[in-house]
C-alpha cells in the first residue's frame, strides 16, 4: 500500500496488482487510482471486478464483458497468453506479454518484442506494455505506451547487482533488535543442531526474527548490522529467532539491521544461493508480528 501511494504520487498512471482480492483493498485505500490485475481471475470474481472499477487480464479462453480487459500474448515466455491475436473485442483496452529473459538475455527479450510487435501491429491504438523492471532499465525500446516496473520500484536490483549500477536507491528497511545476549564459553554452541561451536569466549545476541518472519534458514552466514557494525549470522536459523556472533557485551534492545544501512538484499541473496525477489517477497509485514515505519523522503 505504501508503495501504491508513493507511485501514484510520483505520477504513476496506473497501478497492478497479482489477484482481484488485492486489487479490491487497493481500491479501498486509493478509489481513483487506475488498477489492473494480471492474475487469472475465476468467474466468481467478474461482478466484483466490476464494482471495483478493476482492469483484467484475459491470458485464454472468453474476455469477460463490462470490464476493460487486457489481452495477453505469450511471445516466449510459455506461461499465460494466446499464441495468436484474433480482432480484440470492443471493452479490450490494452494488449501485452511478458518477457522471459529481459535480466539475462537480452537478445531473446528482443525476439519477444519484435513477436509482439508484429502481433499487435494493426491494433497499435491500444495500449501496448511488456517491460518489466529489467527491460525498462535496459531494454529502452520494449517500453512501448507503459512500462510494468516491479521490484525496481523498491531499489533492488533486477540483475541481481548493486542496485546503484542502475541509478536505484533501496527504499526497504528491516530492523529489528537484540532481545537476547549471552557468553558462550568454549565448546558451547547455539541454536538447533549445535551447527555453531565457540572456540572460544563469545558474545552472542539473539534476533527475535526468523524463517516464519521471511528470514530464512539458509541465511546462516549472511551478515546484519548491530550498533553500527556488521556481525555475522550464526547457527541454525529458528522460525523466530536467529544468533548473531558480537565482538563484545552489548545491551538487551540494540538495534539489529537486516536491510538498509548499506546492508543490500542482494548481498543475502547471494548468501542463500536465490534472488532478491523470493527474499523480500517473503518478509511477514502483517501487523500480528511486524511494526511498519515509513520513512519520508
Amino acid at each position: 500500500m505504501d508503495v501504491a501511494r508513493a507511485a501514484t504520487e510520483a505520477g504513476a498512471s496506473a497501478l497492478c496488482t497479482a489477484t482481484v482480492g488485492e486489487a479490491l483493498e487497493l481500491r479501498r485505500a486509493l478509489p481513483g487510482a487506475r488498477i489492473l490485475v494480471l492474475g487469472p481471475f475465476v468467474d466468481q470474481e467478474v461482478d466484483a471486478a466490476r464494482e471495483g472499477r478493476l482492469e483484467l487480464t484475459a491470458a485464454g479462453g472468453r474476455a469477460p464483458e463490462g470490464v476493460p480487459v487486457h489481452v495477453k500474448l505469450d511471445t516466449g515466455m510459455g506461461r499465460w497468453g494466446l499464441s495468436e491475436l484474433e480482432a480484440p473485442p470492443r471493452y479490450v483496452v490494452g494488449l501485452m506479454s511478458h518477457l522471459a529473459t529481459a535480466d539475462s538475455d537480452p537478445d531473446f527479450a528482443r525476439r519477444q518484442l519484435e513477436r509482439f510487435l508484429d502481433l499487435t501491429a494493426p491494433y497499435a491504438h491500444l495500449i501496448r506494455h511488456l517491460a518489466n523492471s529489467a527491460a525498462a532499465l535496459s531494454l529502452p525500446e520494449a517500453r512501448l505506451d507503459a512500462a510494468r516496473c516491479g521490484i525496481a520500484l523498491y531499489g533492488l536490483s533486477p540483475f541481481g547487482t548493486d542496485p546503484a549500477e542502475d541509478g536505484l536507491e533501496p527504499v526497504l528497511r528491516w530492523t529489528s533488535h537484540l532481545a537476547c545476549v549471552r557468553r558462550l564459553g568454549r565448546g558451547e554452541s547455539t541454536g538447533y543442531g549445535r551447527r555453531f561451536v565457540s572456540r572460544q569466549e563469545t558474545w552472542i545476541g539473539v534476533v527475535p526474527v526468523g524463517y516464519a518472519d521471511g528470514f530464512r534458514r539458509d541465511l546462516t552466514g549472511t551478515e546484519v548490522v548491530v550498533a553500527g557494525e556488521r556481525r555475522p549470522v550464526v547457527g541454525t536459523v529458528s522460525m523466530d529467532a536467529f544468533a548473531v556472533e558480537l565482538r563484545r557485551k552489548l545491551p538487551v534492545g540494540e538495534p539489529v539491521t537486516i536491510l538498509g544501512e548499506g546492508l543490500l538484499a542482494e548481498e543475502h541473496a547471494r548468501v542463500a544461493d536465490t534472488i532478491t525477489y523470493e527474499l523480500v517477497s517473503r518478509i511477514d509485514s502483517s501487523p500480528a508480528r511486524t511494526r511498519r515505519r515509513v520513512l519520508d523522503a
